[in-house]
């Protein structure tokens, strides 16, 4: 996550927050909305998926969100600016870690747990990619970072409490937290080939090879599916939305506001998951892990102000 210069000087009387003229307000609306529209769609991705698995099983939904979404990006000419040949071993490498493994992970896992708590557990991605990032780099993080981890971490375990009793629904918690680790992985690769190429050619192409790895394990799924119209339209929503176009306007995002106070859309995760699995599905929620969801997402946004700070 890229940080911010901070201010050099903080004078002893706080200046007031500045006040937006007429002229200023749709503009400042359209920044937030920039960094809202990602969040709420990738929020509502888990309430997609959950509809999907109606329809089709596990592998097929994989395949038809990262087919709906390539050809979406395809639309777009920013996807197609060539990549070196040198770069494409760890194109491959996001196209498994990014793509292929994880979405496939939360379909199986949604036939065990609630989109609720999947989306939830979502939010640990920020402390993971921290981890990570301090092991490849072999050096501890920032104090402020390693408070928001310890804060966040405890949040996980909170979430995941309520499910361990059962076999089948601690199945579905490890599936999502190993597939948190995967997205971990992934943007301390993509960070210096998008700061080279951009996000989209560099997303296009990951989920070009996602397609190619997960083809052959989801094309039966596909043509067995008993289709009605509520779970195409969640795929639909799942694929062009989640897949395609919330990238990019989170790329846009990046570029006009810059990529830490864009990365806040991550933050809109696990309440949209909670509210919309509550809401649209009916489902469940333990009280100890909503309290945890949000303390996962306080611990990301300790580390994302540290990392500001700094």
């Amino acid at each position: 996550m890229s940080s911010v210069s901070s201010v050099s000087s903080v004078s002893s009387v706080s200046p007031a927050a500045p006040v937006l003229s007429p002229a200023e307000r749709p503009a400042a609306l359209a920044d937030w909305s920039l960094i809202a529209v990602p969040g709420v769609i990738w929020g509502a991705s888990f309430l997609f998926i959950a509809e999907g698995l109606k329809a089709v099983a596990p592998m097929g939904v994989t395949v038809l969100r990262i087919a709906i979404g390539f050809v979406v990006l395809a639309v777009f000419p920013a996807a197609w600016k060539g990549i070196e040949r040198k770069d494409w071993s760890k194109i491959a490498w996001l196209g498994l870690l990014w793509m292929a493994f994880p979405l496939s992970m939360f379909p199986f896992a949604e036939q065990r747990i609630s989109s609720a708590i999947a989306g939830m557990l979502n939010g640990s991605v920020p402390l993971t990619t921290a981890i990570i990032a301090s092991i490849i780099a072999r050096r501890l993080p920032a104090r402020g970072v390693i408070a928001g981890l310890g804060v966040g971490l405890v949040g996980v375990v909170m979430m995941a409490v309520p499910d361990l009793g059962s076999a089948s629904r601690a199945a579905g918690i490890a599936m999502v937290t190993i597939a948190c680790v995967s997205y971990g992985f992934a943007p301390n690769i993509a960070r210096p080939l998008q700061h080279k190429y951009g996000a989209l050619p560099v997303i296009w192409r990951a989920q070009m090879v996602a397609l190619a790895l997960t083809l052959p394990l989801g094309f039966r799924d596909v043509l067995q599916a008993q289709w009605s119209l509520g779970p195409v339209l969640a795929l639909l929503g799942l694929g062009a939305l989640g897949t395609g176009a919330a990238h990019v306007v989170m790329t846009v995002a990046s570029g006009r506001l810059g990529a830490t106070k864009a990365s806040a859309a991550a933050f809109l995760i696990p309440p949209v998951a909670l509210l919309l699995g509550v809401l649209v599905r009916g489902e469940r929620v333990a009280v100890i892990a909503v309290a945890g969801g949000a303390l996962c997402v306080a611990g990301a946004w300790l580390m994302r102000r540290s990392n500001v700070a700094r």
